[in-house]
């Protein structure tokens, strides 16, 4: 169904503003996702990168619905030593209320899949030139992006990784100062490196001298990927996981990851319970979510991660149980065009490994590294799987009509985040700034994680039963959900800088 207006929500201005410039062009809503892509790789560093892995979520104006998967792969294929002792250390990222240790270095880097990506979802269901989708990126990156608070704030959490390396001190500390707000962010590496991909289309990233420089790190500096591994990296296209709830129809990210079906598994124990006419944030509300976030945290930790191998008694058997009454770096950007396509896109880096594949401004991956992508430890798995992840870029339908377009980063916070987003919209019939900008829980294992802004009789209610630490307003820990209503408004998430943009045909 066509539209007067197309919309976009990203994560920061100057990314929502590249895929802008390709609609004005006459892109459709595929071409200004890969534009946003390779824009937020370099107005977004901290969260997202060329060197890192994500998923588009597509439905075209035609009905297809396809979930590209471009997440890293575990590496270590054709390695003369299989079980290397890698180069892998902690560091401590500390938010406002908690703090989160992620591992970092060359046996941190999983094999990259974003670039890749983008240049698939461009071949598959793009209209315009690579090399004209690309100029928003190139500009940002030759003459540089005024730092905002937010990126100014992700980049002061993750000095230490930024620092790591001779590339990254080049690139945010140019001049001996690390990067602060107002500052110029210029990447001339990665603006030549962009100037010639229209040429090679990536082979020089996955099979030529650069793919040749980064195994040799690799092999010398106790990494563990390898020229094979670059070489066989493959995008997947899948379809995607779909469910219903309270008679909409969702699409999300199947497995292997496990976001999507976390999500799906939190909502089918909800719609056992009646919220629609419940007041938001009263303690029966905060109760129930705080039980129901607690109930999937236990099935995921023993083992649970795909929707379709789901006893269908599950989710009631579990709801019986909860009390009768009660009610990672990652960016995302949504897009709707004026066709009626839909382009649900989340990237991320994780936090970076610190290293850099050498001329090119990409930061590497620290996939490998993030505690949550490996439950069962670090390195265990053989070379060439396809790593699981959080991210959930997911679309709610009613009918055939595309109601909602979303995602979120956040780490351990993405199952969350989205889920409170679509019972925010859906069940207390809030708009869609409101569902959005609403405070957020998060259960994080041990604590019920608070953001200002409930009532304090719930949270002190809640408190009876769990300990809580209510943090002193929003804050990035609890993702950044980027979301957009086709033909309606768009909402970039206030956490993480986002944008919205509402632009007309």
């Amino acid at each position: 169904m066509k539209m007067d207006h197309a919309t976009i929500a990203a994560g920061h201005p100057m990314v929502a503003n590249a895929a802008a410039e390709v609609l004005k062009a006459g892109g459709n809503a595929f071409d200004a996702a890969v534009a946003a892509g390779f824009a937020g790789s370099v107005a977004e560093p901290a969260l997202t990168s060329l060197g890192g892995g994500g998923f588009l979520l597509a439905r075209t104006a035609g009905g297809m619905e396809t979930l590209f998967d471009f997440f890293v792969d575990t590496p270590g294929k054709d390695r003369s030593d299989p079980c290397p002792k890698p180069h892998f250390f902690p560091v401590t990222v500390r938010f406002p209320g908690s703090d989160q240790i992620f591992n970092i270095g060359l046996g941190s880097v999983a094999v990259p899949g974003t670039l890749k990506g983008l240049l698939h979802v461009h071949r598959r269901l793009g209209s315009m030139p690579l090399r004209e989708i690309l100029q928003p990126a190139i500009h940002l990156a030759r003459h540089g992006v005024s730092l905002n608070s937010h990126q100014a704030y992700f980049l002061d959490l993750l000095r230490p990784i930024m620092l790591h390396s001779p590339e990254g001190r080049s690139i945010f500390s140019p001049d001996g100062r690390y990067l602060c707000e107002g500052d110029l962010l210029k990447n001339p590496d990665l603006a030549s490196f962009l100037e010639t991909l229209p040429e090679h289309m990536g082979r020089e990233f996955y099979e030529g001298e650069t793919a040749r420089r980064v195994a040799l790190d690799m092999d010398q500096g106790r990494g563990l990927i390898t020229l094979k591994d670059l070489r066989d990296y493959q995008v997947i296209e899948r379809n995607p996981l779909e469910f219903t709830y309270r008679k909409n129809r969702i699409l999300t990210n199947p497995a292997p990851s496990s976001g999507g079906s976390l999500i799906a598994l939190a909502l089918k124990i909800l719609e056992r319970f009646p919220l629609r006419g419940q007041k938001w944030g009263s303690p029966g509300h905060l109760l129930l979510m705080t039980e129901v976030m607690q109930a999937v945290d236990r099935e995921r930790k023993s083992g649970f991660s795909n929707l379709e191998h789901l006893d269908p008694d599950v989710p009631g058997a579990i709801a019986s149980g909860i009390r009768r009454g009660f009610f990672r770096g990652t960016t995302h950007m949504s897009i709707a065009d004026t066709f009626g396509n839909v382009a649900s896109m989340t990237n991320s880096n994780g936090e970076g490994s610190g290293y850099f594949a050498p001329s090119t401004g990409i930061m590497l991956n620290n996939m490998m590294g993030e505690d949550d992508l490996h439950p069962q430890g670090f390195h265990c798995s053989p070379p060439g799987i396809r790593v699981s992840s959080m991210m959930s870029p997911t679309i709610v339908m009613r009918k055939d009509d595309v109601k909602l377009v979303l995602g979120s980063g956040g780490s351990k916070r993405i199952r969350t985040a989205i889920t409170q987003v679509i019972v925010n919209c859906l069940d207390f019939e809030m708009d869609l700034e409101a569902a959005v900008n609403s405070p957020r829980i998060h259960w994080d294992g041990e604590s019920l994680q608070v953001e200002d802004g409930y009532p304090e009789k719930s949270t002190a209610q809640v408190g009876e039963s769990f300990r809580v630490n209510i943090w002193p307003g929003i804050d990035v820990y609890f993702g950044g959900v980027h979301a957009v209503e086709p033909g309606g408004s768009g909402v970039g998430d206030p956490r993480r800088g986002g944008c919205g943009i509402i632009q007309k045909a």
